[in-house]
């Protein structure tokens, strides 16, 4: 990214690159020292019907790709584009749902989709020949150069010129997002013409629009000695952190000293399990439907529970989709969601009482592998929560303790909810009863709710906050590195014939790492093949928060997960085919990404290897 100075920044922008949603939210850079600045909601103008554009808080994460008879001539052209051919935002959705064949979603959980190729056009997933795809990363970059040029639009109607590329940006990524995702973020961020940029997890976020509605009395309402988890559920993803309250020479500290493992377990997967359902009831009625109409019916029913969940007096939504047919007018298909349906499917499938012992499975769920993302073969989110929580208490850094019950569960005393999905009071309830059945077997009280003041902005205006906290006008949390990291050092051994020489793992990034700092690994060299093709394996882990820079593990299994890798030709003038001896350092970037060097012995020839990471193509 480039260097753009932040002095010459008249804004602070936080910017929620959300799955169902994208939100932009602005405070001022420079502000009177006896104010902090207001936080404001950006109001997106976008398309909502043909021909007709308005201005709303949230720009839906939807790509439509039309043809040439979807939309009358010129009746999709916004005011900074005449000759546009793709529609984003809230027209978008309503068109996608009639034509899923050319409907772009879930962009967000393909960027982080290890499996294909993301720099590659395969959006929308399986659409016949004649669409003209788009690679998730070039999804990305549409949403938020979208952003970008309705920004540019509105600030010029006003007069005041502040580009948005001018601006200091604070891009919000989820806190499980390896280091490949977030560099694939920022590229998105870069081809979307956005500059100084940094990246900050989206729970952090969400604890700082917390901590921002409620002023100095969030001091109040939180000791030391708390815990503090925050439930992410959104769209795509469900991301757990734990945010300890700690004392500092008299003043309160909070330290984000957990994350857990990337999971795709989100609405994204409730709203298909619904039109699994309603599938196999026209099914049992003689009314069979395809592929992409399964996919209308999927998006038509996250209208539906939308409607159900914010409506209690509902007590079912009817749900209408074309039927087959060449014509331009097709029949339809109507059947209905009920209120009993969003009970049994989301309370008793997606968020169960459980026990605290009670681990997902991990067999595959061919319902939740169709549309070709890598979804969590157990879709028990409060099963996931109790996985993080036991992983967590067995991983405690020797800074902070975490609290736990004797068998080991860490033990939270207040929770913060965020995502679209946790809107629903009755998600939240579980939630709550869950964890507060939990906490009674292991002694402890029940749990305290942090209430959020709306779970659509709050990433963005918690990113906008962060900001003003960078700048000495708010609270920090202290973070660093959310995981371990790790590459791939092939051992030394004698070949034998059908095996590959054992993988030892070097920790190049501890946990908590902090942004902008170097470390070197000294006294220690390792040897590096130039001069031809080489594969450099990297591996990471959420619960290994006691190994130092340098530590050897020899013998890894579950607490270390395998990442993308990274393949590439290292050249040096003279020098083919060879193993040079070289020493590695590690250094976490300001903006929330890693580089990992190598330096040769002469300390001349140095060789950065960077996370854009070599994709696995489509098979």
């Amino acid at each position: 990214m480039s260097n753009t100075s932040t002095k010459t920044a008249q804004y602070i922008i936080g910017i929620d690159l959300g799955t169902t949603n994208c939100v932009l939210a602005s405070t001022p850079s420079f502000v009177p020292e006896d104010e902090k600045g207001e936080i404001s909601l950006f109001s997106v103008p976008q398309l909502i019907n043909a021909n007709e554009v308005a201005e709303q808080k949230l720009l839906p994460s939807f790509l439509y790709l039309p043809n040439e008879y979807d939309f009358p001539k010129g009746s999709i052209s916004l005011p900074w584009n005449t000759e546009q051919n793709q529609v984003v935002g809230e027209l978008a959705r309503k068109r996608g749902a009639e034509n899923p064949s050319r409907f772009v979603a879930s962009a967000k959980s393909w960027l982080c989709n290890q499996g294909v190729n993301r720099t590659q056009a395969i959006l929308p997933w399986q659409a016949p020949v004649e669409v003209s795809k788009v690679s998730p990363l070039e999804a990305s970059c549409t949403y938020l150069e979208y952003l970008r040029r309705s920004w540019d639009y509105k600030e010029s109607q006003s007069g005041s010129g502040a580009h948005l590329s001018e601006q200091e940006i604070f891009l919000t990524v989820p806190a499980s997002f390896d280091m490949a995702a977030r560099d694939l973020t920022m590229k998105a961020a870069e081809l979307a013409g956005l500059h100084n940029v940094t990246l900050l997890e989206e729970p952090q976020a969400a604890f700082y629009s917390w901590i921002e509605n409620q002023g100095e009395r969030w001091r109040k309402q939180v000791k030391v000695g708390d815990l503090i988890l925050v439930c992410d559920v959104g769209g795509g993803t469900t991301d757990f952190s734990l945010i300890a309250v700690s004392e500092e020479q008299g003043e309160l500290t909070l330290n984000r000293v957990a994350v857990g493992e990337h999971i795709l377990l989100g609405g994204d997967n409730m709203d298909l399990a619904l039109a699994r359902l309603l599938q196999f009831r026209l099914q049992e009625k003689g009314t069979r439907i395809d592929n992409w109409q399964l996919q209308s019916l999927w998006y038509r029913c996250r209208v539906a529970k939308e409607r159900l969940l914010s409506s209690p007096d509902l007590e079912s939504e009817p749900v209408t989709i074309l039927g087959k047919g060449t014509g331009l007018v097709a029949g339809t298909i109507t059947t209905e969601l009920k209120r009993s349906d969003i009970e049994q499917i989301l309370l008793e499938g997606f968020f169960p009482i459980c026990s605290y012992t009670d681990m997902p499975a991990k067999q595959r769920r061919v319902a939740l592998q169709e549309i070709g993302l890598s979804y969590a073969a157990d879709p028990c989110v409060t099963k996931h929560l109790a996985k993080f929580l036991s992983q967590q208490a067995r991983s405690d850094s020797q800074e902070y303790q975490l609290r736990r019950s004797e068998d080991g569960l860490a033990c939270p005393t207040a929770i913060l909810f965020n995502g679209g999905v946790m809107k629903a009071d009755i998600l939240r309830h579980r939630v709550i009863g869950t964890l507060n059945k939990w906490l009674e077997s292991a002694g402890f009280e029940p749990i305290k709710e942090l209430f959020s003041q709306d779970l659509d902005t709050a990433v963005a205006c918690g990113a906008a906050y962060y900001g003003q906290a960078r700048h000495g006008r708010g609270v920090r949390i202290r973070g660093g590195a959310s995981r371990t990291y790790y590459i791939g050092i092939e051992s030394s051994m004698p070949a034998i014939p059908g095996f590959a020489a054992p993988l030892k793992a070097l920790c190049v990034v501890p946990f908590g790492m902090e942004e902008g700092t170097r470390a070197k690994i000294h006294s220690q060299e390792f040897g590096l093949v130039v001069g031809e093709p080489a594969e450099f394996r990297f591996l990471s882990s959420t619960t290994r928060k006691k190994d130092s820079l340098g530590t050897l593990v020899e013998d890894w299994s579950d607490d270390i997960q395998e990442q993308s890798p990274l393949e590439v030709t290292l050249s040096l003038p003279g020098q083919e085919d060879s193993v040079l001896p070289v020493e590695l350092e590690s250094h976490m970037t300001e903006i929330g990404t890693l580089e990992l060097w190598c330096v040769a012995r002469d300390n001349e020839h140095r060789w950065k290897l960077e996370f854009n990471v070599r994709e696995r193509e489509e098979e």
